[in-house]
């Protein structure tokens, strides 16, 4: 008894140390997690608009999945310091919800983009026919055509067709050198096409999505797989545990 108690506690010690640095490590992704949602929410949250028919609760959900990671992290620390098999169960347990949860969501992402790329048309087209220049959604708009270097949906000329348009002409957010751009311009379609950038956003977004889509699932179901080794560990550190104390007694 005594020699197999010998032998287990170095197997014992071994698991404990990789366990620490993986539930470091996932507490980091809580960190990261926490920092995206919170910057989300306070930089993006007017764009995100432009992608969801109704008020999205992307950045809440990213704070709260961090949260919860950052919490549950020093959990698995603390389990695996205390060398409890029944909190290192529970820690195994929160990871397998974990990766179940991320692989359903990348699933849903990759299986559903096209549906995204048809909601953004929409609420896209929806921004630019309720366009005044002034609300968060018309100024998400103007960010999108600045940074993007495009107009319109397919292109400038979509603009025609909204009520902006008769009274005010495209949107100086359009135009290639805002400075040589003026009003008179704006309101005849022959001379903006001198004027503004000619690609719609659409086109720009959808192939920016399709061209990144395989990383960002590559990466959010490495991150999910990533969780098996965690539930592992700890299974395998809870397993030893128990049968040394068995052993002990």
């Amino acid at each position: 008894m005594a020699s197999r108690r010998m032998e287990t506690k170095p197997v014992i010690t071994c698991l404990k140390t990789l366990l620490i640095i993986y539930s470091f490590v996932f507490w980091i992704t809580g960190v990261i997690l926490l920092a995206v949602g919170v910057w989300g929410k306070l930089t993006l949250g007017t764009y995100i608009s432009l992608i969801a028919e109704n008020s999205t609760n992307a950045p809440y959900v990213l704070i709260g999945t961090g949260t919860t990671i950052v919490v549950f992290g020093l959990f698995g620390c603390f389990a695996t310091c205390r060398g409890s098999p029944w909190m290192l169960k529970l820690y195994a347990m929160f990871l397998s919800l974990v990766f179940l949860a991320e692989l359903v969501a990348g699933i849903s992402g990759f299986v559903f983009r096209h549906e995204i790329k048809d909601t953004f048309l929409r609420t896209y087209t929806d921004a630019m026919q309720n366009y005044n220049g002034n609300d968060e959604r018309s100024r998400a708009v103007d960010h999108v055509q600045r940074s993007l270097s495009c107009c319109g949906v397919q292109n400038y000329t979509n603009w025609s067709t909204s009520p902006y348009f008769v009274e005010h002409g495209i949107p100086p957010s359009c135009c290639m050198n805002e400075t040589d751009c003026n009003l008179q311009d704006l309101h005849n379609l022959t001379v903006a096409a001198t004027k503004v950038n000619q690609k719609g956003c659409y086109d720009l977004v959808t192939s920016f999505m399709e061209t990144n889509m395989g990383i960002i699932a590559g990466v959010a179901f490495g991150i999910a797989f990533s969780q098996l080794i965690g539930m592992l560990l700890a299974c395998c550190l809870s397993r030893f545990i128990t049968a040394n104390q068995y052993e002990m007694v």
